[in-house]
């Protein structure tokens, strides 16, 4: 335990650090890293054996971050791009198919693109201003990202806490046996009264759009932080298939970049659904 709160202190100093640069390239390069990195454990945890189809899936989770970084009326279009992706990663399976199976393509594949995809999905919610200006206002892609950072990371340390001292009741036995009913209630809630306390403060202090109020604040942060328990579940599924515990060990009482963000993709890319849906109905 003390491992795991040294690791989330040093944590939320490198991601001030890193909110700090939101309107510079270094923004997008670290998401592009973390992309990297996750995708890099998961292609370990399936066994990827060929060096060239491990390089093409790390160039393939890099380069969906820093490409929505830079989106233009005149980009590549993505699919001609990810089915060459499909057929290159073919043809180095036929020609190693004794290292390389058809399984571990596609879950690498899957892995090297829904992952980054996802991680893009920040740096959209930081331009969601521009892409939406008649809905968002500049300060909102800030508020939104912590907003998703906070349903991620303190619904999980709240149902943490709340487990170890009230869990009774099993939530998925089968798959995460550690997790209770009482701690993902006391996620919600606690996750609530945080991000209560971050809309107040945005609200009175640095300022939000009149579109985002409490009352979307409690909505979206309820729904979100369901969403992270079942991303950490889906996430534990996967770990259980391949009989791991963590997908890496680069974070001390955490695991590996993986195991800290595994909940976090699925609430990025939920919150900018929602707020392409804000943008698409409100005019």
């Amino acid at each position: 335990m003390k491992k795991r709160l040294l690791t989330a202190f040093f944590g939320v100093g490198i991601a001030i650090g890193w909110l700090c640069t939101a309107y510079t390239p270094v923004f997008s390069a670290v998401m592009a890293l973390v992309a990297v990195i996750a995708v890099y454990e998961m292609l370990k945890v399936f066994g990827v054996k060929n060096k060239i189809f491990f390089i093409l899936c790390e160039l393939t989770a890099a380069g969906t971050v820093l490409y929505t970084d830079h989106l233009t009326d005149k980009n590549i279009p993505l699919f001609p791009v990810f089915t060459g992706l499909i057929l290159v990663s073919l043809i180095l399976m036929v020609a190693d198919h004794r290292r390389l199976r058809f399984d571990q393509v596609v879950q690498s594949l899957f892995s090297a693109v829904m992952i980054p995809a996802a991680l893009a999905c920040v740096v959209l919610l930081r331009d969601a201003y521009i892409k939406f200006p008649a809905v968002f206002i500049q300060n909102d892609g800030i508020f939104l990202i912590l907003l998703a950072f906070f349903c991620s990371w303190i619904t999980d340390g709240c149902a943490l806490f709340a487990g170890k001292a009230l869990g009774k009741h099993k939530l998925a036995p089968e798959i995460s046996p550690h997790k209770t009913v009482e701690g993902a209630i006391g996620g919600v809630i606690g996750n609530l009264i945080f991000c209560i306390a971050l809309w107040a403060v945005f609200q009175y202090k640095i300022g939000l759009s009149a579109h985002i109020g409490i009352v979307w604040t409690v909505c979206v942060s309820l729904g979100l932080s369901v969403v992270s328990m079942f991303g950490d579940l889906a996430a534990s599924t996967i770990k259980r298939h391949h009989g791991v515990k963590d997908f890496g060990n680069l974070l001390p009482g955490h695991g590996g970049v993986m195991d800290r963000f595994d909940s976090s993709i699925f609430v990025f890319a939920a919150l900018y659904a929602i707020v392409c849906v804000m943008g698409a109905v409100i005019k």
